[in-house]
């Protein structure tokens, strides 16, 4: 898959805009925050994610929604299992998705990070595809808003003990192998 970024979208994947979205009033853009999200946990291949993004879920459709009515969160960008992508909020724009949050003594990651959720779980090994768009959408990111590699972080980073995910079976290392590749 071959992307670029054209005004602070990316190019060739499906836009979908989430409510869940503030101006991002410098528009700075120095962290990348990498999450795991399934709906229900677990379960690939549906579209309650998008409904989530989107404050269209129907907390009806499963007994695991009961406590996300009321939830308002985001992600920059989706990456499903088979490498697809969305995108909800433009990369200038602060999505809702790493809450409470600290970088490097810095609070409110939301304002200055982009947030891309991986569909999948603390406990399933992420598919090699998602690895190869996760690394190339990244490598993108650090070329057109200067991130350094190292402020590549995932979301247990900036809240401990609030958050786990990408989870144990998250493979950095794999991960940063493939963004050093060209």
């Amino acid at each position: 898959m071959r992307m670029k970024i054209e005004g602070h979208k990316l190019d060739g994947v499906e836009q979908i805009d989430s409510p869940n979205a503030d101006a991002r009033a410098d528009g700075e853009v120095s962290l990348i925050v990498v999450h795991n999200i399934s709906l229900p946990e677990g379960h690939f291949g549906n579209r309650f994610v998008e409904r989530l993004f989107c404050n269209q879920l129907d907390v009806t459709e499963h007994e695991d929604f009961c406590d996300l009515g009321s939830l308002r969160v985001s992600s920059h960008l989706l990456i499903h299992r088979d490498g697809s992508v969305v995108q909800f909020v433009p990369f200038n724009k602060i999505a809702w998705h790493a809450g409470e949050s600290v970088f490097e003594d810095r609070s409110t990651c939301n304002d200055f990070s982009v947030g891309i959720e991986l569909e999948g779980t603390d406990y399933c090994a992420f598919r090699d595809i998602q690895y190869q768009v996760l690394a190339e959408v990244c490598r993108l990111l650090i070329s057109r808003y200067n991130v350094p590699k190292s402020n590549i972080v995932g979301h247990s980073d900036i809240a401990p003990g609030r958050k786990t995910d990408p989870g144990p079976l998250f493979d950095w290392d794999k991960f940063r192998n493939m963004l050093s590749t060209v």
